[in-house]
């Protein structure tokens, strides 16, 4: 078995029943038992497991106390907090998805949680978060909760190695070499097939926000938002560097390098359009590799896909660098409300117990299960699950509530998921994150979604044609006049506030 991070393995003492939580609405424990935590955890499956059942008791023997589970919906997450925050009947422990939801933040930033990181010093394993998480992980320089963890940055760029070698190119590592790949993917015939049929760049309508967002860390853009040398947060999206990935990525557009409907291809037809061969690059998670060649498996088993991950393309003078798409490893928060937990022995009491649950322990209970019941290991530690639709039932639920991702990798045997996970640790020393996301700005909360359609449209009308990159630039302009320019000036006023 191999591991990308140990953590001890030492469980900290849970305070003695005098000091447990009291029972405050759903704090406690449904029952008002004292020596219960409650947990509103967040359900990703469409049924909620078993109360009592095998993973539940083993993780409460790991962290020597009775476990509620509350199992919140994805689907109902904002009204169910909403109303717990109104009747002051949230659990003892809350989990808080990340990615700058303005419900969550609201909830956050209201007074109704401990401020955590004074404490986490006090914990074997709480002590051991990647200290870049825990800043990911603060608003407004406080942390509210123990931050879930994941990889800092999962993408990179899938090229067709297959086609690579029918036309006797090299796998690209710089820009100008890519450049080369997809234009000749489109020019020549990589598929052998003697059709006018394949293209390099295989994008879909989320272009703006996932593939090219990321090609553009290569030129030097930031994630969103970064910070210029006079300590002002920005919009990357009038930075030089955004602007030049962008006349960069129109020049392939216009040499048939890209595929001309990307702005209407939804994220399966993109998949299916890879698998089908109609493009041999794409940008993406490097988990993919091993879902499209899967796909391409199953619709046709006799055509050969061979895959190179790529994980370090860089620009010019630009070092090498990847953008974070998951908040720099920030999944979200276990936050601890100040009304369960009214006193500090109480809020070590619970962190107490998320302490014992970051562990291999019970990584491997919330991902694999019971061993010989829901999987087995095989000599090399590969993991076999044994009953797919019990472990989707009694597992699957609490894989969203595990304190890290990150804990233990288990070999596979599947073709290029070992080599992803490698190439993604890798990126953890290169990631650039969005200097904003630990910061709050009223205007960003009631008026980002309709700024950020704006520059997409922009971006979609540009790379086809339709505006010229003056029209681009008048469109930022009229932004940085509204919007855009409070929600800048907020950032720069509360990145000041936290760094004064």
């Amino acid at each position: 078995m191999t591991t990308t991070r140990k953590f001890a393995a030492g469980i900290a003492a849970l305070a003695a029943a005098s000091v447990a939580l009291s029972g405050c609405g759903t704090g406690g424990g449904e029952s008002g038992d004292p020596d219960a935590i409650s947990w509103m955890a967040a359900l990703h499956t469409p049924t909620t497991p078993e109360p009592g059942g095998a993973i539940e008791s083993g993780l409460e023997e790991l962290a020597g106390v009775d476990l509620e589970f509350q199992w919140i919906p994805d689907a109902s997450r904002d009204e169910k907090l909403s109303a717990a925050l109104a009747s002051n009947t949230l659990a003892d422990i809350v989990t808080l998805p990340g990615g700058g939801i303005t419900t969550v933040m609201r909830a956050l930033t209201s007074g109704q949680f401990w401020d955590i990181e004074e404490y986490l010093d006090e914990f074997p394993n709480l002590s051991q978060i990647d200290p870049q998480i825990v800043e990911a992980a603060k608003i407004d320089g406080h942390l509210y909760g123990v931050p879930a963890q994941k990889p800092k940055a999962r993408y990179g760029v899938l090229v067709r190695q297959d086609w690579l070698d029918n036309l006797g190119l090299e796998v690209p590592h710089t820009i100008e070499e890519l450049s080369d790949v997809a234009r000749a993917f489109a020019d020549e015939d990589p598929d052998g097939n003697g059709k006018d049929d394949t293209t390099g760049f295989y994008d879909r309508s989320e272009s703006f926000d996932v593939g090219f967002r990321s090609l553009s860390g290569y030129f030097g853009a930031g994630s969103l938002f970064e910070l210029t040398d006079d300590d002002e947060v920005v919009s990357s999206y009038g930075t030089d560097a955004f602007k030049e990935a962008m006349e960069w990525y129109r020049g392939l557009y216009e040499d048939g390098a890209i595929n001309g409907d990307f702005v209407t291809v939804q994220k399966q037809n993109q998949q299916d359009g890879v698998a089908q061969g109609k493009g041999g690059i794409v940008v993406t998670g490097l988990f993919e590799a091993k879902n499209y060649a899967a796909l391409a498996k199953s619709s046709d088993p006799d055509t050969p896909m061979a895959w190179a991950l790529i994980n370090d393309i860089t620009y010019d003078d630009v070092p090498r660098r990847i953008l974070s798409d998951t908040n720099g490893g920030m999944g979200g928060w276990y936050a601890i409300p100040k009304s369960q937990a009214k006193t500090e022995d109480e809020l070590r009491e619970v962190l107490g117990v998320l302490d014992s649950l970051l562990t291999e322990e019970a990584f491997s209970l919330m991902t694999n299960g019971v061993e010989g019941t829901h999987f087995e290991f095989d000599d090399q530690g590969s993991v076999t699950i044994l009953d797919q639709t019990l472990w989707e039932q009694q597992v699957q639920p609490f894989s969203s509530s595990r304190m890290s991702e990150t804990i233990i990798t288990y070999p596979s045997t599947l073709d290029y998921v070992d080599e992803g996970n490698e190439k993604m640790a890798e990126n953890d020393d290169y990631t650039v994150i969005n200097v904003a996301q630990s910061l709050t700005s009223e205007t960003f909360d009631s008026r980002w979604t309709e700024v950020q359609q704006h520059v997409r449209d922009a971006y979609n009308k540009y790379i086809v044609g339709q505006l010229e990159m003056a029209d681009y630039e008048a469109v930022i302009d009229d932004l940085l006049a509204g919007d855009l320019g409070k929600i800048q000036d907020e950032y720069t006023a509360a990145y000041a506030d936290v760094n004064g």
